[in-house]
């Protein structure tokens, strides 16, 4: 079973985050900078939400309001749901399907490690599956 420790350590610990008082437009900037779909939202040094591409569609694009005029907090998702690094793969996954979520910030104590994405975890399962069907394969036929 992987765990979400080792796959951040593959991947990498950058966070990437906004503030929310921001603009929308910024946030939306910053996600096509980095190449991703949600931001931290930070306050005072500690995550208070995430923002998505989803709720800039839902909550801007869809209400006819402005990316330059609306706030970041005015759109985030407050409840900042999240994974420790000695929970399993699995478990993120089913967090994720339960909560109808992509993202989620790794914690360490109080201390935001990371952030995962549902593609990272089922890239990790992928993996892990072609892995074990290649070693089935090779044990079939050097068993011949």
């Amino acid at each position: 079973m992987s765990m979400i420790r080792e796959l951040l350590n593959a991947k990498g610990h950058k966070v990437f985050s906004v503030g929310p008082n921001a603009p929308v437009r910024e946030a939306l900037k910053e996600m096509i900078a980095q190449d991703v779909g949600a931001l931290v939202v930070i306050d005072d040094g500690r995550p208070v939400g995430i923002v998505s591409e989803r709720d800039y569609v839902r909550k801007v694009v869809g209400q006819d309001r402005s990316a330059e005029e609306t706030s970041v907090a005015d759109i985030m998702s407050p409840r900042v749901l999240f994974i420790r690094p000695e929970q399993s793969v699995d478990e993120g996954l089913a967090l994720m399907y339960d909560k109808g979520i992509r993202h989620l910030p790794v914690m360490e104590g109080d201390s935001l490690i990371g952030v995962v994405s549902i593609k990272d975890l089922a890239g990790s399962c992928i993996g892990k599956r072609d892995f074990i069907i290649d070693q089935l394969e090779n044990y079939i036929v050097g068993g011949r």
